[in-house]
């Protein structure tokens, strides 16, 4: 027996073991959809491999501890069949550059927008400078503007003022004189240094000024085009404005800043079982990602829409799809094929092309995107359960909306890991961490969070990055990918509960 016939009949007795559809079944249909016999075993192993854990989608076998590899002999559930998906799920990594691909398919918009509104914004243009910085020489500090060697003689009371125009004491400074200036005022022509205040002697009686240190050339002042000169690239095209990018550009002569307009996303939040406030109760829980996903995306630079709640509405779901104006629909859960998932039936009833259809990662395998048009909008469907809906905005909706908003994706860095971080069989997993400083000149690091089942948020509250776990898990000491989120702790967490 080859191996491609021994994988055939492993997947084969998978399928029989826990009631899968009949074999022969399952080949008509690939022969009918013009699967390749290789990509067939792929999709039958991933649906084996799913219902041999117990579950389907997210969910975790009843007696699995979070963070914990499944049961490799769970008992069978009764759960329906999904049907068979058009191509086996994507890795993670190729998930993420298919989706960054996805948000740079178009040419950027851009916008001028005014100082006061550009922060956030990323940079449609490089920034240069619309003048000299300074654009003339001035003092550094409070003292003496001074010319040549000492001692210098000074005229009481006279003094230059940062703002006070021209003068002609401020337009040259002759020879063994001196002048009183303020910080940022203009320095006369010819002058040879500033004499800080401290550093001076003032002989009022005699009306001379000498100093208690050298003098070097030059000192306390800022020559005119010291920081840049006129037409300097300041910062590049794809730069995120922050306030300080907003005071660069201010004192480079701007009014107003070339930008990428902010995405605009739309957020349908469907499940029957949420509400809206309150505590849980009858079979009804909170809606958790209603809350957590504006946020989330407005850190990621979008413009968000309060979140709309449709429940599993397949015709309210068709009707949001298609009024929405939004570049980006997040939806979250009905991704699987339970029999009120229909995010799947209403995109190919729209012809919306599937550009990642499931993704090899836990937890958020069940995750999409879609495009709805040819010019879009895109849609990321998240799974509904909370941190495998942070799985889906980590792979799919983050890289797609760095390009839509025209800034670099995150690059994911390695860091050294404390502790023994277990692995999926076969596919990734993102497990939240913490970073830690190292002790007694030890390396800086990272520590796996608990409360990392596909339901929780504990472990990611807690967090500032996700470690990309291979297949397999690491041991303790070994360096793993990280994807930092998009904000860090108010607090610097402790040893605790949470780890």
């Amino acid at each position: 027996m080859n191996r491609d016939d021994a994988e055939e009949l492993a997947v084969e007795q998978a399928l029989a073991l826990v009631g899968g559809r009949n074999q022969a079944r399952d080949r008509a249909d690939d022969q009918a959809r013009g699967l390749t016999g290789d990509q067939a075993r792929d999709r039958a192993d991933h649906q084996a491999r799913d219902r041999a854990d117990g579950r389907t989608g997210d969910q975790m076998p009843h007696n699995q501890n979070p963070g914990e590899p499944a049961d490799p002999h769970p008992i069978p559930h009764a759960t329906p069949s999904p049907p068979a998906s058009p191509a086996p799920a994507l890795p993670w990594d190729r998930a993420r550059a298919v989706a960054a691909r996805a948000g740079r398919g178009g040419p950027l918009a851009v916008v001028r927008l005014p100082l006061d509104r550009a922060l956030g914004h990323v940079l449609a243009e490089p920034l240069a400078a619309l003048t000299d910085l300074p654009s003339f020489d001035t003092s550094a500090m409070d003292g003496w503007a001074v010319a040549g060697p000492g001692p210098w003689t000074y005229e009481e009371g006279v003094s230059l003022l940062a703002g006070a125009g021209e003068s002609p004491i401020a337009a040259r400074l002759p020879d063994g004189t001196a002048v009183r200036i303020a910080t940022g005022a203009r320095t006369p022509a010819d002058t040879t240094a500033v004499i800080r205040s401290e550093h001076a002697h003032v002989d009022e009686a005699r009306g001379l000024l000498s100093t208690r240190r050298p003098v070097v050339t030059g000192q306390d002042i800022r020559p005119r085009g010291q920081e840049c000169r006129s037409g300097d690239q300041l910062v590049p095209a794809g730069t995120v404005v922050t306030p300080a990018v907003l005071g660069l550009a201010a004192a480079a002569g701007y009014d107003a800043l070339p930008a990428v307009p902010r995405p605009r996303v739309d957020v349908l939040v469907i499940g029957d079982e949420l509400l809206a406030a309150g505590l849980p109760h009858d079979g009804l829980i909170r809606d958790a990602l209603g809350p957590m996903l504006g946020p989330w995306l407005r850190a990621l630079g979008a413009e968000v829409s309060g979140p709309r709640r449709l429940g599993d509405d397949a015709e309210a779901l068709r009707e949001a799809l298609t009024s929405s104006d939004a570049d980006l629909i997040v939806t979250t859960g009905g991704t699987a094929s339970g029999p009120v998932d229909h995010v799947h039936p209403v995109l190919a009833a729209l012809g919306a092309e599937l550009l990642v259809d499931g993704v090899s990662v836990r937890p958020g395998h069940p995750m999409l995107l879609a495009r709805l048009a040819p010019d879009g909008p895109h849609l990321v469907g998240l799974p509904g359960n909370p941190l495998a809906a942070v799985s889906g905005l980590l792979t799919l909706a983050e890289p797609l909306l760095a390009g839509l908003a025209g800034r670099p994706a995150q690059d994911a860095y390695r860091a050294l890991v404390h502790a023994d971080v277990p692995g999926h069989p076969h596919d990734t997993r993102l497990v939240p961490v913490v970073h830690r400083a190292g002790r007694a000149g030890g390396r800086d690091h990272v520590a796996p969070l608990r409360y990392n089942g596909p339901a929780m948020l504990r472990g990611i509250a807690a967090a500032d990055g996700v470690a990309v776990v291979p297949a397999g898990g690491v041991r303790s000491g070994t360096e793993v990918e990280i994807l930092d989120l998009p904000w860090a702790p108010a607090t610097p967490w402790t040893e605790g509960c949470f780890t």
